[in-house]
């Protein structure tokens, strides 16, 4: 039997899948990347997928003068949940899936840069991949637009300054405004690049980056614990997959 492939947006090179990439390699699932950055016209397919997963990126989602594959992934996320796909959603990710369920988009307040709690609600308590984060659970974000809950959506977390952290509309399909895929490499590596500075200097004063990066010392191992017991659960929900087959009794 073939292996089940999963399709996944990527819009930067310094924001791949993270701690999701070996979860999914290990449960025998085929990675392809299509990287925007690289082929901005580009239409894929969903035929052969079994899920979708829209990464992060820098860009803002109504910049589509700029970056035209936004509408293209909207369309494509609306496809794939009319195809009752798993969707995955992260960051920017996040807010082209509730644009694709009719939410809005808007820009937050404040950023959110470094290390944050979100508050679940009893939804997000209850849920079957959330409920592996506490009452009020420490994850890493990096972003500036937030998003208003898609209607028909159930909300799962927010935060202060974002009302939507997460949500889940249907069975399978999840937005995460956080990053629970990040890990200490990623996190460095945000904190240098390039892409960043303007940002991290806009905001000096308000975030501090040695702050941020002394902080993952402690804060990294919980999330990545953390990361690996909720995608295991998200994964463990295909209702097709490698996993199931190894596990019978299930």
């Amino acid at each position: 039997m073939a292996r089940p492939k999963v399709l996944v947006f990527q819009h930067v090179p310094y924001e791949p899948l993270g701690s999701l990439d070996p979860l999914l390699k290990g449960a025998g699932f085929r990675i392809r990347y299509v990287n925007f950055g690289r082929e901005p016209e580009f239409r894929p397919t969903l035929d052969g997928y079994e899920a979708l997963i829209v990464l992060g990126g820098p860009m803002n989602s109504d910049q589509i003068d700029s970056y035209p594959n936004l509408i293209t992934e909207v369309e494509i996320i609306r496809e794939a949940v009319d195809r009752d796909m798993s969707v995955l959603g992260i960051c920017l990710g996040a807010q082209l899936l509730a644009k694709a369920l009719g939410g809005q988009v808007s820009r937050n307040r404040v950023r959110e840069i470094g290390w944050y709690d979100v508050e679940m609600t009893e939804a997000g308590l209850s849920d079957p991949v959330l409920s592996t984060f506490a009452p009020k659970q420490e994850v890493f974000q990096w972003h500036e637009d937030g998003m208003t809950l898609p209607p028909g959506a159930e909300l799962l977390a927010r935060s202060p300054a974002s009302p939507v952290q997460a949500f889940r509309f249907r069975e399978h399909v999840y937005g995460f405004q956080f990053h629970l895929e990040t890990n200490r490499p990623l996190i460095d590596r945000w904190l240098s690049v390039p892409a960043h500075q303007e940002t991290l200097q806009q905001e000096k004063g308000n975030v501090d980056p040695a702050a941020i990066s002394q902080q993952a010392n402690t804060s990294v191992g919980p999330l990545e614990q953390l990361s690996y017991e909720t995608f295991s659960r998200w994964i463990d929900r295909f209702e097709i997959g490698p996993r199931k087959q190894r596990l019978p009794s299930r």
